[in-house]
């Protein structure tokens, strides 16, 4: 993928075996093993390196080669096949010491068996039915959390399972290494969107820090005209600029103005090394518009965002547009904000004051200003436009006190009833499953944020895998959800995840 955020990042393929083969057999072994690593190395479905590593047959190699793994930034896990029958004991040191990302890969190198020819030559050396159940078993007392994937790696739909586990690996690696900046604090007396930021760093490794709507003020008054000239210019080419707005119209300023803010968020968020970012109508210091397009256009170059302050989100959003990089569809900062309620027909409207990403339309968004009536500043240019159809997931993340949880819904992103002419805002309409009622109740039951992230790009497996490798709970909402069964869910959770961390 090249020009990718995934470009600098592989996996490694780690094969297990023993000695008690010989040396031919060994090479058989590892021929075989170079080329299932090869398959997913050039598969379209898998979009990082798969880099193979030679066959491991004793305890100090396979301890030595984890050691490397947690110690090689590129890394963002390893795939282990055990190709023929490897005493697990041996890896206990290594899968022990191992801080990336576990995948166990169940396969063999054939997809027939060849029954006319098959002798104890070839038993011995395809052994993995049985060498990976004593690895798998194993894995299970260590109580390691790792991805298990079984079939033929002919086989697309386990192609897709890996790329995906890869890509929430890289989302994963994203948010150890995050640098969120807020601007300013969160909105006064909200609980959902506070949170604890100190386990933030600890669980997710991602670094949050605060600095003063001012300090970007600063910035922004000190961008050159010539640049704003030449982004304004740019605005022209990518949307449908509204007549007020063009150089001849009476609010021409405001479109100059909103460009400065951009350039200069840009280069004060690459100034601190931030891939996400937060603002707060209520904390506006002495910026003239709340930012409204400069935020949409970063978050369609891949930023994080979230608003009033709510830097759990701004984290998620980052983390998922990592994990989508390269697919079709779009992720974007998204809130509940009303719902049509006739049976039959039931939908949620989701919106924001200003922030929807235009990666969820394939369509040109209108470039507009309309009054915002809150936070008190001159009205703020945005996009305009409907997300498109198709299915999609929504993702909340709230802090509990002894832990997050992230909360997910599967949804299917619909056309509006009708137009819209009067709501000056970035729309998506969605009916989530099984149903809008069963939805909502298991989402308040769970805590669930007002403020989510809503993708068209990735489902619920990349989540899952996600929150498996950063160690989070994940409840999901989907077709088959009841909200007795979800209730025992958050119980049978709560139970786990406190035996889990320990007393």
């Amino acid at each position: 993928m090249s020009g990718s955020l995934l470009d600098s990042y592989e996996v490694w393929f780690l094969t297990g075996s023993q000695g008690l083969y010989g040396e031919e057999t060994l090479a058989q072994v590892a021929d075989q093993s170079k080329v299932v690593a090869d398959r997913l190395d050039t598969a379209d479905e898998v979009p990082v390196r798969v880099v193979w590593k030679p066959v491991l047959t004793d305890a100090d190699a396979i301890r030595r080669i984890c050691l490397e793994a947690n110690a090689d930034d590129r890394c963002l896990g390893v795939i282990t096949w055990m190709h023929t029958f490897s005493p697990a004991k041996m890896w206990i040191p290594g899968l022990e010491a191992l801080t990336r990302p576990l995948l166990h890969l169940h396969t063999q190198a054939g997809v027939d068996l060849p029954w006319s020819e098959i002798d104890m030559d070839f038993m011995n050396l395809n052994q993995a039915a049985h060498g990976d159940r004593e690895f798998g078993y194993v894995q299970t007392r260590l109580g390691l959390a790792r991805k298990t994937v079984a079939g033929h790696v002919s086989d697309p739909v386990l192609r897709d399972r890996i790329g995906t586990w890869t890509r929430a690996a890289a989302g994963a690696a994203e948010l150890r290494s995050l640098r969120l900046v807020r601007f300013g604090d969160s909105m006064r007396d909200v609980a959902v969107t506070d949170g604890d930021r100190v386990e933030a760093t600890r669980v997710f490794g991602m670094s949050v820090q605060t600095y003063g709507v001012n300090d970007l003020v600063a910035v922004v008054d000190q961008v050159p005209d010539t640049d704003v000239d030449k982004l304004v210019a740019e605005y022209a080419e990518v949307y449908a600029v509204v007549p007020e707005l063009l150089p001849d119209g009476d609010r021409h300023e405001a479109l100059r103005y909103g460009a400065r803010v951009e350039i200069g968020l840009r280069s004060f968020l690459e100034a601190a090394g931030a891939q996400a970012f937060t603002t707060n109508f209520e904390d506006l210091g002495g910026l003239r518009q709340l930012p409204g397009l400069a935020v949409q256009r970063m978050m369609a170059d891949g930023y994080g965002f979230g608003a009033e302050g709510d830097w759990k989100t701004a984290a998620m959003l980052r983390a998922v547009k990592v994990v989508a990089t390269g697919l079709p569809g779009g992720t974007s900062f998204m809130e509940d904000y009303t719902y049509h309620l006739r049976p039959g027909r039931e939908r949620i409207l989701g919106a924001h004051m200003l922030e929807v990403c235009p990666s969820i339309t394939g369509s040109r968004p209108s470039l507009e200003i309309h009054p915002l009536g809150i936070g008190g500043r001159e009205d703020p240019v945005r996009l305009r436009f409907t997300a498109d159809p198709g299915p999609g997931v929504v993702l909340g993340i709230c802090d509990l006190g002894e832990r997050f949880r992230l909360v997910s819904n599967d949804v299917e992103v619909v056309d509006p009833d009708e137009p819209m002419p009067r709501l000056p805002v970035a729309t998506a309409t969605w009916v989530p499953e099984p149903s809008l009622a069963t939805s909502a109740e298991c989402w308040l039951m769970a805590g669930g944020p007002h403020h989510t992230v809503l993708s068209t790009a990735v489902g619920v497996e990349a989540l899952d895998d996600l929150a498996e490798i950063v160690g989070t709970e994940l409840v999901h909402i989907g077709d088959t959800t009841s909200p007795r069964t979800f209730l025992h869910e958050l119980r049978w959770n709560n139970a786990y995840h406190r035996l889990a961390r320990g007393f």
